[in-house]
């Protein structure tokens, strides 16, 4: 990046020398210019005139003096940072130096400003007030049970620790509780914004990370807006131009004291109106001092403009705007009461702002500042040996000694960082330290303003080392990110899930295959492992030729537009897909099918049907059974046995699918099992027929005696009943006769009456009814109702 410096262009009204030191130009009759305070200071030791020290060019004093003051105030076309500071080899070197000096103030910035530390603070009051109110009414009637019985009931100690809890248990109770409502309070401020990170590391790295990222770039731009608008900013809080007689006092001291500190360039200066207080501030670009620096001597101004330039020259400014940015959010709120507090300078103002404030005033004082307190005060300290190098060091002590600083700020936060200055006394113990004499030690001096400006003046290289390490950062981080994006494409996208879900499909996976479900699919399932036999089976055909051909994404949610084959037809259908919460590895989260698999419902009853193979499970016959299906071809079967078989179906479900019907299966009689029932009627008839009784117990005949008593009677089946069968069930059927297929049976004996012995003879007919069910493998008949 090219040089931002202006170059000095020379004045063409210039044609004679600068003013020199020992001597200041009298200003023209009648001018109300202040006069230059003591007539001895100019020409004393510590005047502004002099040589300059060592590594500063002859040339310097007339340039400085006369074109590089003109060229200051009419900068080059399109240098935007005009006036920056020397030393550094770029305008980006100049700010990622003073961005990157003050850690500390930037995490403090941060934390108060990301973390709420205000809103954190009001939780921690008000928690502790109501739990410690809650304490000391607790601890002031619940006091008697909080000590135990054996204490209560020892001698001596007893009455005295009952006395002291009595007495004190109220006042313990409400600090107890104010203590630990207070903890509670500020903590949950600070940790309930990352609640639903805790169970994932990679979250909460990553929310760090952003909040970061944020801070930093409001904290880069408000800083590079900061230095852009400077010139402007200032103009709008009073500070100009210097007038022609101003310049001719200032500026000469100015040249001189950035000769003598070394610096080949100078700051613009401008002077804003205020007669009464003798104020300077640098910036970033500009050194600001008010009118009543005019009534200084030219030593304390010489001192006090060498002050400036060694913040000027370090980028001090840049560091407090870089923390000012980070921590903008606090400082915006914070500029509300500290404008009213100084607008209105009265203790009753200040209590009213405080009490409405005073989370935003604490955090700045007690944390922001102290933060940012080090690297103040170093630079304050910094400052002033650099006027005492420069040969000032009676000047700064007068200005010390008249006042506590002459740095004072326009903004709330600029007189919160003034007031982290060094007290005074330890300033002036710092400047009795002895260093070299400017005048007599020229190679010394010139040491000391190396050793002055070395944190800054080896800018570029530590900025290299900086930016290398930067560059590497950034580099690992891409390459982190890259890889990290990399993964999450090819195994974390709503794609990936639906080609998981279908590739387990193929290989008969079903545990693998459930997976791809979300939890509470799966959940509802119950029991799984019936579904996974089912896609283990030979029998499933799962889709095939399946391709994902379009995916809508809604926050969480998708939905995936999926092409198969099923059964020879190209199909396409859409599954629904949902987000993890959780993440793998705490980086990644993993999309699942979000659509519950299809209800087959089958008939219920004692034997059970199969579904490739595998037993449904049994319920009853009203309401029958629902099994779950996965995608794919099923081969739905009944149970074969003995009396009855079932012909197989084949279901289609398709994905997303809610319910698949086509499984009514139909159980037929098998064709022997008629003869083997047959057979079984008339084993049954034999046994009826073979009991000598009138009346065969549980038998479909009997002969009516009319009450007269039976001798010696015998049964014979002359023609047996042909039976219907009617199946009730796959192992179950109803045995019946028709009125034409009835049997008939004979029964033979004697009776006894009045008259003797009389044979008979009685053919009977009958029908058979009952029950006809398999019992290990054998067709058994029950007679009885049906």
């Amino acid at each position: 990046m090219p040089d931002l410096d202006p170059q000095p262009q020379p004045d063409p009204r210039a044609a004679q020398p600068g003013p020199t030191t020992d001597r200041q130009p009298d200003p023209p009759a009648g001018t109300p210019l202040r006069p230059a305070g003591d007539p001895a200071s100019p020409g004393g030791p510590a005047s502004p005139g002099g040589d300059p020290p060592a590594g500063a060019t002859a040339s310097f004093g007339a340039t400085a003096s006369g074109g590089a003051a003109q060229a200051q105030d009419s900068p080059a076309a399109g240098d935007r940072f005009a006036h920056r500071p020397p030393g550094y080899p770029s305008a980006l070197v100049w700010l990622r130096a003073g961005i990157v000096r003050d850690w500390r103030g930037v995490l403090g910035a941060f934390l108060a400003t990301w973390f709420y530390v205000p809103l954190a603070l009001v939780a921690a009051v008000w928690g502790g007030l109501a739990l410690g109110l809650y304490g000391l009414v607790a601890g002031g009637t619940q006091s008697d049970e909080s000590v135990p019985a054996l204490l209560r009931d020892a001698p001596l100690v007893g009455p005295l620790l009952e006395a002291f809890v009595a007495r004190s248990g109220g006042v313990v109770g409400g600090f107890a509780g104010f203590a630990l409502g207070a903890l509670v309070g500020f903590l949950a401020v600070l940790v309930l914004p990352w609640r639903n990170a805790f169970d994932e590391p990679a979250n909460l790295f990553t929310g760090l990370a952003g909040m970061v990222v944020a801070a930093g770039l409001v904290g880069l731009f408000y800083t590079v807006g900061r230095v852009l608008l400077e010139p402007w900013l200032l103009g709008v809080s009073g500070a100009r131009p210097l007038s022609r007689r101003e310049a001719e006092r200032l500026r000469p001291l100015l040249s001189d004291c950035a000769a003598r500190l070394g610096l080949p360039g100078e700051p613009r200066l401008l002077i804003e109106d205020d007669p009464v207080l003798a104020n300077a501030r640098a910036y970033a670009r500009h050194v600001v001092v008010s009118t009543a620096v005019l009534d200084c001597t030219d030593e304390e101004i010489a001192a006090l403009l060498s002050h400036e330039l060694v913040h000027w020259r370090t980028g001090d400014e840049v560091t407090s705007a870089f923390i000012r940015g980070v921590g903008l959010p606090l400082v915006l709120v914070h500029a509300l009461p500290a404008w009213l507090m100084r607008r209105f300078p009265h203790p009753a103002t200040d209590f009213v702002v405080f009490l409405f404030f005073w989370p935003v005033l604490l955090t700045m004082r007690y944390v922001v500042l102290p933060c940012h307190r080090r690297d103040v005060r170093a630079a304050e300290y910094r400052a002033d040996a650099g006027a005492v190098l420069a040969g000032h060091r009676e000047g700064m002590r007068s200005m010390l000694e008249r006042r506590r600083s002459f740095e004072t700020g326009r903004s709330g936060w600029d007189e919160a960082v003034c007031a982290t200055h060094p007290p005074s006394e330890l300033r002036l113990d710092r400047l009795d330290r002895p260093v070299p004499d400017p005048m007599t030690d020229r190679a010394a001096t010139a040491r000391g303003l190396d050793e002055l400006f070395g944190g800054t003046t080896t800018a570029a290289a530590v900025g290299s080392r900086r930016a290398l390490l930067l560059v590497g950062a950034l580099v690992l981080v891409s390459c982190l990110g890259g890889g990290l994006t990399t993964a999450q494409w090819a195994f974390f996208r709503p794609q990936a899930a639906v080609g998981d879900y279908f590739a387990a499909l193929a290989d008969h996976d079903g545990p693998e295959a459930l997976d791809q479900l979300t939890p509470d699919v799966r959940a509802a399932l119950g029991d799984s492992g019936q579904l996974a036999r089912m896609v283990a089976a030979k029998d499933y055909r799962p889709p095939t030729d399946v391709s994902v051909t379009g995916v809508e994404r809604d926050g969480d949610e998708a939905v995936a537009t999926v092409a198969y084959t099923l059964a020879g037809r190209k199909l396409t259908a859409e599954l629904p897909l949902r987000r993890d919460d959780s993440a793998v590895l705490g980086l990644f989260h993993r999309w699942h099918i979000a659509a519950a698999p299809a209800t087959l419902t089958l008939p219920g009853g004692p034997a059970p049907l199969t579904v490739n193979g595998v037993p449904a499970p049994t319920g009853a016959e009203e309401t029958g059974v629902a099994v779950p299906l996965l995608p794919g071809a099923y081969t739905v079967a009944g149970e074969s046995t003995a009396l009855s078989e079932t012909a197989p179906r084949v279901v289609y479900v398709v994905p997303g699918q809610q319910s698949v019907s086509g499984a009514e299966l139909t159980p037929t009689l098998r064709p022997e099992a008629q003869a083997a029932a047959e057979q079984s009627v008339r084993s049954y008839l034999d046994g009826c027929a073979a009991q000598a009784v009138a009346t065969p117990q549980g038998c479909p005949f009997r002969y009516y005696t009319g009450g007269s008593p039976v001798k010696k009677i015998a049964w014979k089946i002359t023609r047996y009943p042909t039976i219907e069968l009617t199946l009730t069930g796959p192992a179950t059927a109803r045995v019946s006769t028709s009125y034409e297929s009835q049997g008939s049976a004979q029964a033979t004996g004697s009776t006894v009456g009045y008259f003797g012995t009389t044979p008979f003879t009685e053919n009977e007919t009958f029908g058979v009814s009952g029950v006809l069910s398999v019992v290990d493998g054998t067709l058994t008949f029950q007679p009885g109702d049906d």
